[in-house]
């Protein structure tokens, strides 16, 4: 039996149509699935940890006092005891002046106050009871010229003596009254009060004095150390002429070291005395110790727009620091030994440091749910309230709420470390300080 050509062409164009149909209705079928289907969003369950928030910023080493010593006097360098970053003792000799000068000043000195002692200890053993019997001799002859005085006039009235008997035993009482008093005053000088007395204290005070001004004189030909400490410089050598006025040694004196650095303000509010910190000098970097802030400046600097943070070491300082020296620092603004976590990027936009939303799956769809926040770090925060442990928050803030969602759970380490975080609150700012 023949067959017809014409119609097989027909049929196979049937069966290509009905199966062009087919793929055109398969393809229409998934077209309206995919897009029918709820989008696949990036999302995370809460997280509970320790949260750590830190600030770090570079800072400076400070001794408590840095003191320009030199001399008192105008004279030659004997010699120098001290080099650049040498230790010192308390009263230690750091440089002398040539002091024969003034040495032979102190032997005189010393020699006129001998003088004077012994003045002293004569008119005390000497002069004194010689004055007190001339004054006892002086007051029997005054009784005797009295008594003569007396019977002379009696005499004189019997008619036994002339009048010129009287007359002379009169001038002998008056020039005794007068020895008498004399000598009085001459014991009076003598006493302790007196004025002789007083005299030879003056002297002796003056010699004392003059010889107390020549070994000062003496001690500042020798320049010695206020306290412990360490030669930071060294300006002067032996034989050199030095006047009064000018630096020769500059020295970091011993005492509690603090660590000197400018915060930016931004982070002032996180600031506080007490905080704990880690602290590493670039010089030294294996060798990490602990310090705390002890201190805040009342008042910013304006045109730096920083505040001045002091620290303190909490142990013994490192014997490896030095003045000025350049020191990183890492400073625990808070802390949080458990709580609950969320990764920054998922809070929406709009928020405060106290509140806050994030949008989480609920029935299939993105819902907002508003949070009670805590503490906050560049890539976590804390929440206190308003979110389960069993929630699934969405990390994709652009979702429109009430939209159906298929969440897709990552781990908290990818969530942490994606990108969110604006490259000024990396960098911290002008000061160099950066919030962790």
């Amino acid at each position: 039996m023949a067959v017809d050509p014409v119609a097989q062409r027909r049929a196979r164009a049937r069966r290509r149509g009905i199966a062009l149909a087919a793929v055109l209705l398969a393809a229409l079928a998934l077209g309206v699935w995919v897009a029918t289907r709820p989008p696949s969003v990036d999302a995370i369950a809460p997280q509970r940890g320790p949260l750590v928030r830190t600030l770090q910023f570079t800072a400076r080493v400070e001794t408590p006092a840095r003191v320009e010593a030199g001399a008192t006097l105008t004279g030659r360098v004997a010699s120098v005891a001290v080099r650049e970053g040498d230790r010192f003792e308390a009263g230690a000799a750091l440089l002398r002046l040539e002091d024969d000068e003034l040495r032979a000043a102190v032997t005189q000195a010393d020699a006129a106050l001998r003088q004077a002692r012994a003045r002293q200890a004569a008119q005390r053993g000497v002069a004194r009871p010689a004055a007190d019997a001339a004054l006892a001799q002086a007051e029997a002859t005054l009784l005797a010229a009295a008594r003569e005085f007396e019977r002379s006039r009696a005499l004189v009235a019997q008619g036994y003596v002339s009048q010129s008997r009287a007359d002379d035993a009169e001038r002998a009482l008056q020039v005794a009254r007068s020895q008498r008093d004399a000598a009085r005053v001459q014991a009076e000088a003598n006493r302790e009060r007196g004025a002789e007395t007083a005299a030879t204290q003056a002297q002796l005070d003056a010699a004392v004095a003059t010889a107390q001004a020549a070994r000062a004189r003496l001690a500042q030909a020798t320049l010695r150390a206020p306290a412990a400490g360490r030669v930071i410089e060294r300006d002067v050598e032996p034989g050199q002429i030095v006047q009064p006025g000018r630096a020769l040694l500059r020295l970091a004196i011993d005492g509690p070291t603090e660590f000197v650095a400018s915060v930016d303000e931004r982070f002032l509010a996180t600031l506080a005395p007490g905080q704990r910190a880690r602290v590493v000098a670039d010089a030294y970097p294996a060798q990490p110790f602990a310090a705390r802030v002890v201190r805040l400046a009342p008042a910013v600097d304006a045109q730096r727009g920083a505040v001045e943070v002091r620290l303190r070491p909490v142990d013994a300082a490192p014997d490896f620091l030095r003045e000025d020296m350049t020191l990183s620092v890492e400073v625990v603004t808070g802390e949080r030994a458990e709580t609950q976590l969320l990764p920054l990027r998922a809070l929406l936009p709009g928020g405060d440091d106290a509140k806050g939303r994030v949008l989480v799956v609920d029935d299939g769809r993105a819902a907002p749910r508003e949070l009670k926040l805590g503490l906050r770090t560049l890539d976590q925060i804390e929440v206190r309230a308003g979110l389960d442990d069993g929630a699934v928050v969405l990390l994709d803030t652009g979702i429109e709420p009430g939209r159906r969602v298929r969440a897709r759970l990552v781990d908290a380490a990818r969530a942490i470390a994606a990108p969110g975080v604006r490259d000024d609150e990396q960098s911290g700012g002008p000061m160099g300080a950066m919030a962790r």
